[in-house]
């Protein structure tokens, strides 16, 4: 495929994605955590870092209040998050993990990467570092462009 011109960028990034996608929560799956869905990965990562309200979610997401909503419901239904009151603001509510939810993170870290790993195997370690090294400076640039807004 290399030097395929009639290949889009778009192309080249979803089977990677889709195969990272489909191993994680199969693995997770295996792991004990079966409710773990890839809608979730919408928000998961954005609770992790300390962000709580629904509207922060949504915002950092990039989906619907109602979105987050359902999202948040259905890993509350699972034990792995809680909704708690905001102590800035008593009508708030703010998202956590659970100590299940915690678990669940640090299981998808080390499959990610176990996945990682593989990979590099695939097709070699000098590779694999350049195509990390790559991705994240075309994530930092892109992170620096000012947002197109809604």
């Amino acid at each position: 495929m290399a030097g395929r011109t009639d290949v889009t960028l778009a192309q080249l990034l979803r089977a990677p994605y889709r195969a990272l996608v489909h191993e994680l929560y199969a693995r997770l799956a295996a792991a004990g955590y079966p409710e773990l869905q890839p809608a979730h990965a919408a928000i998961f990562p954005y609770i992790r870092d300390g962000v709580g309200r629904s509207t922060e979610l949504a915002a950092r997401a990039g989906i619907t209040k109602q979105s987050v909503g359902y999202l948040v419901d259905s890993l509350e239904a699972a034990g792995l998050v809680e909704r708690r009151p905001d102590p800035q603001d008593q009508r708030a509510k703010v998202v956590r993990l659970t100590a299940r939810g915690r678990a669940a993170e640090r299981a998808a870290t080390r499959i990610i990467a176990g996945i990682e790993a593989e990979w590099s195997r695939l097709i070699g370690p000098a590779e694999m570092r350049a195509l990390r090294a790559a991705l994240e400076r075309l994530n930092l640039a892109l992170a620096a462009q000012p947002s197109p807004g809604p």
